[in-house]
C-alpha cells in the first residue's frame, strides 16, 4: 500500500462525513476489534486513539485522521480484506501505523487509562 493512498484514506474530510464516521466507528469498533486482536501488534494504541478521536478535547483535524483511519479498520472489505489468515489486517495496520506518526502527540495518558479499563472490560486486556 503506497503512501500517496494512505494519505487518501487519512484525510479528515468534511463536518458531516466525520459524523458519519464516527457513528460506523462506534457501532463497529469493539467486535472487529475482538476479531483482530491477535494479529493487530498495537491493540492498546488502537483503542487509545478510538478514545481520542471521541474526546471533544482532541482537535478537529487529529479527530477527523483517527475516524478515517478507525473506519478503514472496521471496513468488512478492504484493499486486503481482513479474513485472510495472516495477511488480512496488514493494510489496516499500515494505515494506522501512519495515523499513528500524524497524531502521535495527541494521545493522553487520559486515553491509555480509558483503554486499559475498556480493554478489562471486555475480557481482552490480557492480549493488548
Amino acid at each position: 500500500m503506497d503512501d500517496v493512498k494512505i494519505g487518501e484514506i487519512l484525510l479528515p474530510g468534511e463536518e458531516a462525513e466525520q459524523e458519519e464516521q464516527r457513528r460506523r466507528v462506534r457501532k463497529r469498533f469493539w467486535p472487529v476489534l475482538k476479531r483482530a486482536m491477535r494479529q493487530v501488534p498495537f491493540g492498546r494504541d488502537l483503542v487509545a486513539s478510538y478514545y481520542c478521536a471521541l474526546d471533544p478535547k482532541t482537535p478537529t483535524r487529529v479527530r477527523g485522521i483517527l475516524l478515517a483511519a478507525l473506519a478503514y479498520f472496521i471496513l468488512p472489505f478492504d484493499t486486503v480484506p481482513d479474513f485472510l489468515a495472516f495477511v488480512g489486517f496488514s493494510d489496516d495496520i499500515a494505515v494506522l501505523t501512519t495515523a499513528f506518526a500524524a497524531i502521535s502527540g495527541h494521545l493522553k495518558e487520559g486515553h491509555y487509562a480509558a483503554a486499559d479499563r475498556a480493554l478489562a472490560d471486555e475480557g481482552i486486556g490480557d492480549r493488548a
